[in-house]
């Protein structure tokens, strides 16, 4: 198991903050559990995690993951996706590097907040070649013929190439916000963002939700780790629950 996940409610200049993130290790569990203890805690001593929320979650990304190449160079071929959000306020702030994957239920609809990062996107394996390197089939495509992501942290001896560049989506928390799924790719890989928004929909509980998706990927026969985190809005406050 080379998954992790973190959730948890701070509290910043009077403002309650929702921190929730999925992260999913490959090539060893260390990169995972270096996000996972040390990510949020660089966001949240940001300076200006309050006035520009997403310059304060690139940066967090950018640090944690030199931090972690700088703190251990055993761990060379190690990384981990992941997929995070912050919850300020009546904003929601959205970030991934990878394929774990966010997706939101607005007002009965699924809608992906974050998008797979893999080597055969066009615009992913134009920034690979550009910065010398290259993208070739291996059971699936992969960068360099090794990482089958072209995002993620860790990955020192590709780092040239496997960015930690989080892309961020700003969503605003109103009354047609109904839930957020963060998972990895162990859910995506045999469940539909439109099937996972079905499936849980009708469950308030969201800690029963995470787990209804869970038996259900499990059910399928993926092949991969699973973790999944929901949370539930509820009348503008964050509510969270995990399996």
């Amino acid at each position: 198991m080379e998954d992790f996940y973190e959730t948890k409610i701070d509290c910043v200049d009077g403002q309650i903050i929702g921190l929730f993130g999925v992260f999913d290790g490959h090539g060893g569990a260390k990169v995972a559990e270096y996000v996972k203890e040390n990510l949020f805690s660089h966001l949240l001593r940001h300076p200006k995690f309050m006035s520009d929320t997403k310059v304060a979650i690139d940066d967090a990304y950018k640090s944690t993951d030199s931090e972690f190449l700088e703190s251990d160079s055993s761990q060379n071929q190690c990384g981990s996706t992941a997929s995070t959000a912050v919850l300020v306020g009546d904003r929601l702030f959205v970030a991934n590097v990878g394929d774990s994957r966010a997706i939101i239920c607005r007002g009965g609809n699924a809608i992906a907040v974050s998008k797979d990062h893999k080597p055969d996107q066009t615009d992913e394996r134009q920034r690979i070649e550009d910065a010398g390197g290259f993208v070739m089939w291996a059971g699936t495509w992969r960068v360099g013929g090794v990482l089958a992501v072209s995002r993620a942290f860790g990955d020192k001896l590709l780092k040239q190439y496997v960015v930690v560049d989080p892309e961020i989506r700003e969503e605003v928390v109103d009354n047609t916000l109904e839930f957020l799924i963060l998972a990895s790719d162990g859910l995506w890989d045999v469940v539909s963002n439109d099937e996972a928004v079905a499936m849980t929909r009708s469950i308030q509980d969201p800690e029963e939700a995470a787990k209804k998706l869970l038996q259900e990927a499990y059910k399928r026969e993926s092949s991969d780790n699973i973790t999944c985190v929901v949370v539930r809005f509820l009348h503008g406050q964050g509510s969270s629950g995990y399996a």
